[in-house]
């Protein structure tokens, strides 16, 4: 499985040097970019380990006024590499960053202090030790801090090591079981080939000749080429960044936060129930206009807290149902993020619950109780299938074996006898 690690941090901190000088590959692809020497839109390389195995980046924009890139990149990785530039220390985005990260509950990491050779023994120590204080609270709370320098080269081979190490403690997400997944973060047109999309890849491999549906749109488009890092391929395994030549759509008909796929749990919706966890800006409430970024896409909407939306959970969570100005591929479990337009603050992290909630009549049955056995059951479990039940009064056959089988990548296996049990229903 190949993992896919995001660069956070404030802008000029060294995140995209770190990557040319780890990979050999510039991240910044656009002219204006290079022109520039800033990221601007979400940039990508992979790195060779000596054991063969390879290791994708996503290399995301540091200025605040492009966090909506930012989350383009880190909706869809398996781990994040902070990155603090050693004369500077932790800025702005440093934060805003590490708390959308907390936020999506990025888990696997590390942070690199850039630009070691600028400043002396003392600072380096000072600036790690802060960095060390800014991760303690979240979910990167573990995650080793490492000293480099991009142009000498002091530290590469620790920080090597150390991406090692992440590789290892990221579960497998590639189930040759599941559907294959892909949150579409890139639309082109290549002259004689077609329509290139590109993404990472969860759960099952994709072949050529796959037939893969778009959400939230219900296109069929056909897999005609398959290309990663440089290479055709016949077949790619789940887990890595690939790019895919697509027959049957013209490239208009696709954008960035389409998703493709075979899982039959992932819905076109524009309603969601959600389980979210406020942040430091502020407990969100009913009728509050947000924006919700999840996968690579960004959607605005408004929150609906009333009594067959909302209830508290012990652990400080909240449910709430998000109308959205407009449907989006979705799916039980996936991660977001909650933020508020204007001024930009992160409000909550969060998971789906259900991407189609009950409607009309049926919202009678949903209460305080009913809302927090389904935030309370474990992903993928019987106790969640019986929670939506108990939810919707009873469940499509398609539904639930979409839930049983765990598809996307994202969630646990739940047994088959609970989708006979739900057959019945």
């Amino acid at each position: 499985m190949t993992v896919v690690i995001g660069t956070a941090g404030h802008i000029d901190h060294g995140k995209t040097s770190l990557l040319r000088a780890l990979t050999g590959i510039d991240a910044d692809r656009l002219p204006e970019e290079q022109r520039r020497g800033m990221t601007i839109d979400v940039g990508y390389a992979h790195m060779r380990l000596d054991d063969g195995s390879e290791i994708d980046f996503v290399d995301v924009p540091g200025h605040d006024r492009l966090i909506g890139n930012m989350l383009v990149g880190a909706g869809e990785i398996d781990a994040a590499m902070l990155v603090v530039a050693a004369d500077d220390g932790p800025r702005a985005q440093t934060i805003e960053h590490l708390e959308l990260l907390d936020a999506l509950g990025i888990r696997h990491g590390l942070a690199v202090v850039t630009k070691a050779d600028l400043v002396p023994a003392d600072r380096l120590a000072e600036v790690q030790a802060r960095v060390r204080d800014l991760l303690a609270p979240t979910s990167l709370g573990a995650a080793p801090v490492i000293a480099v320098s991009s142009v000498t080269g002091s530290g590469l081979e620790a920080l090597r090591s150390a991406i090692r190490a992440v590789r290892g403690s990221v579960p497998a997400g590639a189930v040759t079981a599941l559907a294959p997944r892909l949150a579409i973060d890139r639309v082109f047109s290549v002259r004689g080939r077609g329509v290139v999309v590109t993404g990472s890849l969860r759960g099952a491999g994709i072949a050529r000749g796959d037939v893969l549906r778009v959400e939230p749109t219900g296109l069929e488009v056909r897999v005609r080429e398959i290309q990663a890092h440089n290479q055709q391929l016949d077949r790619f395994e789940g887990g890595g960044r690939v790019a895919l030549n697509l027959a049957g759509v013209d490239g208009d008909a696709l954008r960035r936060g389409f998703v493709l796929t075979s899982d039959a749990g992932v819905e076109r919706t524009d309603r969601i129930l959600v389980l979210l966890r406020p942040g430091r800006h502020g407990d969100p409430w009913h009728g509050q206009r947000v924006r919700i970024h999840a996968g690579t896409d960004q959607v605005d909407g408004t929150l609906d807290m009333g009594r067959r939306a909302s209830a508290a959970i012990g652990d400080g969570s909240i449910t709430a149902i998000a109308r959205l100005a407009r449907p989006i591929a979705a799916a039980i479990g996936d991660p977001f993020v909650l933020r508020r337009p204007s001024p930009g603050e992160t409000l909550a992290g969060g998971r789906i619950l259900d991407p189609l909630p009950p409607r009309g009549a049926s919202r009678r049955r949903v209460d305080a109780a009913t809302l927090g056995r389904l935030a309370g059951a474990s992903w993928g479990s019987g106790d969640q299938l019986d929670a939506l039940v108990g939810l919707h009064g009873a469940l499509p056959a398609v539904r639930a074996a979409a839930l049983a089988l765990g598809t996307g990548g994202r969630r646990p296996v739940a047994t088959a006898g609970v989708v006979l049990a739900l057959d019945v229903v």
